[in-house]
């Protein structure tokens, strides 16, 4: 999976026209568009990062739109990763904003469970998948995620339990539900303790590539056919052509061959 986190800075020079919102909303969308274009017949799916876009206004939320409608075009599943979460009639707008065919008709989007089923079921009910927080890649994560409860278990472990549950009623042909977690890559002593303990479980699994994560990380969180997870790398593919050097006019096809070799590393590492 690439991760569609546009940080301006990292662009080609002839790629922003200008700095207000509405040139850097134009210019996040031909980037993206370009790397899909690259990209599309080698992953999956993508994952663009909301905030980037957000923080552009409604301009910049405009291009995250965009962005996921050509992706799906193309037969892409997209993941926004927006992490959002509330209850009652506002989580019902997050629902229908990042999933509804009338809002942003994403195909999964990354939600926090912090509050509960309260806060899962209004996602569950538009039929799409959600990926909910278990073990972050962030270095702070285990401050409140490996705590350990009265029980004995990890928050962690409590959270991916609650998945599980949310998930019953959701699984399809594929052996998998609706509700996926979200583990990082850095933590591959935690991808082995879940994918033991949830064997029928879809991750997602970031933190490959600029974050550190390693393919020998991450290959416990496939099962022996070689699914059950998919590894998100943003900025490793997305700026490849900086470690390439020159003008960076042609930073799709270093994508491209940045995307072929992450393939063949996490393959080499599954055998």
């Amino acid at each position: 999976m690439v991760g569609l986190d546009p940080f301006i800075d990292q662009f080609p020079p002839h790629i922003l026209k200008g700095e207000s919102n509405a040139e850097i909303a134009d210019g996040i969308w031909a980037f993206n568009k370009a790397i899909i274009d690259a990209t599309c017949d080698l992953v999956p799916a993508y994952k663009p990062q909301a905030a980037f876009y957000e923080q552009y206004g409604w301009q910049g939320f405009r291009a995250l739109e965009e962005t996921v409608k050509y992706a799906k075009s193309k037969g892409s599943f997209v993941v926004v990763d927006g992490k959002r979460n509330d209850i009652g009639s506002t989580v019902e707008g997050y629902a229908k904003a990042f999933l509804s065919d009338g809002g942003m008709g994403a195909d999964a989007l990354t939600v926090n469970g912090y509050l509960g089923t309260d806060g899962i079921k209004p996602f569950l009910s538009t039929g799409k998948m959600i990926f909910v927080l278990v073990k972050t890649s962030n270095a702070s994560s285990g401050e409140l995620q490996d705590r350990r409860l009265d029980d004995g278990k990890t928050v962690y472990e409590t959270m991916a339990d609650l998945c599980v549950k949310w998930g019953a009623d959701s699984f399809s042909d594929c052996g998998y539900s609706n509700v996926g977690i979200v583990v990082g890559a850095t933590y591959a002593e935690q991808i082995v303790e879940l994918r033991g303990k949830y064997p029928n479980t879809f991750f997602l699994i970031p933190g490959y590539g600029a974050q550190g994560g390693k393919a020998a990380d991450i290959a416990k969180a496939f099962d022996k056919n070689g699914l059950g997870a998919i590894v998100s790398a943003g900025r490793s593919v997305l700026y490849a052509w900086k470690k390439a050097g020159g003008d960076g006019k042609d930073f799709a096809e270093h994508s491209r061959m940045e995307v072929i070799r992450m393939a063949q590393d996490l393959a080499g590492a599954r055998k």
